[in-house]
C-alpha cells in the first residue's frame, strides 16, 4: 500500500520540484574595476549599473543583480551561489582575477557563468592564459591581440539567444581583436564579428598594436571576432566582450540589449524571442555617476550625436 502511495506520489514530486528549479531566481554578480581611463571612457560602475537595471527590469523578479565596486568582493562568499560572474574592469597585469584564480576557478568548476567585459578579457599568458581559455573560451593576449579604436561594422549576426532582437548595427569603440582561441574553437560560437580597416594597423608592432601575423589578416580583408559566446563542458557558459572601452555605447540599445541578452544566456535564463526589452538610457542619464566630475565644456548635444543616442 505504501509503495503504491508512493509510486502514485512520485510524479507530482517531480512536477513540484521542477516547478520550483525553474521559478528559481538567478543571482548575477557584476564585479566592476576601479576608476580607470577618466571621464567617459571604462565606466566600469556605472556601466555594471546600468546593464543591471536593464536585466533586472526585463526578466524581473526571475533574477536578482548584485554590484559590487573595486574589482574584487571582500567577502568571496558572495560568489559562491551565483549564477553568472561578470567582470567589467582593467585588465592585464591589474586584474583583479589575478590573485583569486583558485577561487574563481572553483566558481567554474561548479559551472557558474563567467562573463568578462572589454579591457577584462585579457591576462598576462604566463600567469592566466590557460585558466581564461578554459574559463572564457577566449582572451585578449598581448603580441598577438589589438586593440585600435574603429568604427565597426556587424553586417551579419549568426542565430542564437544572445543576438535575439539585435539588427545589424555600426559602432566607433576600442574593439579587441584577434583574439587568443583554443585551436579547435570547440564550444566557441563567434557573436560579432567584422572586418577591420587597414586604419587599424597604423601603429607599429607591440604588446596590443600589431604583430606580422594580425597584420597579413587584415590585408587580407578577414573577418575578426570581438564578441563569443561558450558552451564549457561542465556545462557553464561564457561570454567575452571586446567592446565597452566608450561609455556612450551604453546607450545605443543594439549593444546594450547584445550584452544583456547574453548575460542572461550565461545564467541559463530563456531569453525572450524579440531579445530584453530595452529601455536605453538618454545621453543626460549617461553622463551622470561616473567616477569622475563631469568635464564643464562637455557638449552632450554633440555626442549625443555622434553616438546616435536619445537625448
Amino acid at each position: 500500500m505504501i509503495r503504491r502511495l508512493v509510486m502514485l506520489l512520485f510524479p507530482l514530486f517531480l512536477s513540484v520540484a521542477h516547478l520550483a528549479h525553474s521559478q528559481e531566481v538567478r543571482k548575477i554578480v557584476f564585479l566592476a574595476g576601479k576608476p580607470s581611463h577618466g571621464y567617459g571612457a571604462h565606466e566600469h560602475l556605472a556601466g555594471c549599473r546600468i546593464l543591471a537595471d536593464t536585466i533586472e527590469r526585463a526578466m524581473g523578479r526571475a533574477v536578482e543583480c548584485v554590484v559590487l565596486s573595486n574589482g574584487w568582493p571582500a567577502d568571496e562568499s558572495i560568489l559562491d551561489d551565483a549564477d553568472t560572474i561578470v567582470m567589467y574592469c582593467d585588465g592585464g597585469d591589474r586584474h583583479p582575477a589575478l590573485p583569486h584564480l583558485e577561487t574563481l576557478g572553483k566558481q567554474m568548476d561548479r559551472g557558474a557563468g563567467f562573463v568578462c567585459l572589454h579591457y577584462a578579457v585579457e591576462v598576462p599568458k604566463d600567469k592566466a592564459g590557460a585558466e581564461f581559455l578554459r574559463w572564457l573560451g577566449g582572451y585578449f593576449e598581448t603580441h598577438w591581440s589589438v586593440n585600435p579604436h574603429w568604427t565597426a561594422q556587424y553586417i551579419e549576426l549568426p542565430e542564437h539567444p544572445i543576438t535575439r532582437g539585435v539588427p545589424p548595427f555600426s559602432a566607433n569603440d576600442e574593439w579587441y581583436f584577434h583574439m587568443r582561441f583554443p585551436q579547435d574553437m570547440q564550444g566557441v560560437t563567434p557573436i560579432l564579428s567584422a572586418v577591420p580597416p587597414p586604419e587599424t594597423m597604423r601603429r607599429p608592432d607591440g604588446p596590443h598594436s600589431g604583430n606580422p601575423t594580425v597584420r597579413k589578416e587584415v590585408a587580407e580583408g578577414r573577418p575578426q571576432i570581438t564578441a563569443w559566446a561558450f558552451a564549457r563542458p561542465n556545462g557553464g557558459r561564457s561570454f567575452g566582450f571586446t567592446g565597452g572601452h566608450v561609455h556612450w555605447n551604453w546607450g545605443r540599445p543594439e549593444m546594450l540589449r547584445l550584452v544583456g541578452n547574453a548575460i542572461v544566456w550565461t545564467a541559463h535564463l530563456p531569453v525572450p524571442e524579440q531579445g530584453l526589452a530595452i529601455d536605453a538610457p538618454a545621453v543626460g542619464e549617461l553622463a551622470e555617476g561616473q567616477d569622475e566630475p563631469t568635464p564643464p565644456q562637455l557638449n552632450l548635444e554633440d555626442i549625443a550625436k555622434q553616438f546616435q543616442l536619445r537625448k
